[in-house]
């Protein structure tokens, strides 16, 4: 995982399954740009089909990920 900090990203790939939803996600400025990172979490009423492209904020807090999408 990536050390603590606020990640500019980009979605580009994800799956549902019982285990809640996984995406993966690019990273696109910074030291660790073009680093691809795997995200698992519960999304309310996410389609993870219309996430794919979208922009998304990943936000990694004392090791835990958040991903926060952009519309």
């Amino acid at each position: 995982m990536l050390p603590d900090g606020v990640y500019d990203a980009i979605v580009v790939d994800g799956d549902e399954d019982e285990r809640g939803v996984r995406l993966e996600l690019t990273i696109t400025a910074g030291a660790h740009k073009g680093e691809v990172v795997a995200v698992r979490g519960s999304f309310a009423k996410l389609d993870v089909v219309n996430t794919l492209g979208l922009p998304a904020r990943l936000v990694v807090n004392d090791g835990m990920p958040s991903v926060e999408l952009q519309p």
